[in-house]
């Protein structure tokens, strides 16, 4: 109970923190919007502020600390993102979360087949969603294509 607590109490501050600098972005070019840069973060904030709340007043008993399988299972989903990280910039978005998407599909159980298709198609279907609909554009990296534009 205690250690909710005291999470919920930390990141109850980082929300108050974030939705501060949140609320300091500049006016964007053309005048105030009603949908501007700060509106996700400031959603994001109200949202963990909220949650922070519920630990905060309703607090999960205590619970063993995990066993050393589970910390090195964590510790190999940390290993895969720094990874993700690292390699999302030269690789491109789709090749990197191909990646990281079968390596943690096939960590959690799947085999080696499934896990791959399901890489592939989250990677492919969040790409054409922010390119295409949210038009947030990803990083290329090796699927670059020159156009001779």
């Amino acid at each position: 109970m205690m250690a909710d607590r005291l999470f919920g109490i930390l990141m109850l501050l980082l929300a108050v923190a974030y939705g501060w600098e949140a609320s300091q972005f500049p006016e964007p070019f053309g005048g105030a919007e009603v949908v501007g840069p700060e509106t996700f973060p400031l959603l994001l904030a109200v949202v963990l502020g909220l949650s922070s709340l519920y630990l905060i007043l309703r607090p999960d008993p205590d619970q063993p600390w995990p066993t050393s399988k589970i910390l090195l299972d964590l510790a190999f989903v940390l290993l895969v993102l720094v990874i993700f990280a690292a390699l999302l910039a030269p690789l491109g978005f789709v090749p990197a979360t191909i990646l990281m998407v079968s390596l943690l599909s096939w960590r959690m159980g799947a085999s080696p087949l499934p896990a791959l298709i399901t890489g592939v198609g989250s990677a492919v279907v969040v790409y054409l969603l922010f390119n295409f609909v949210l038009e947030l554009h990803l990083p290329a990296g090796i699927l670059k294509f020159d156009t001779g534009a």
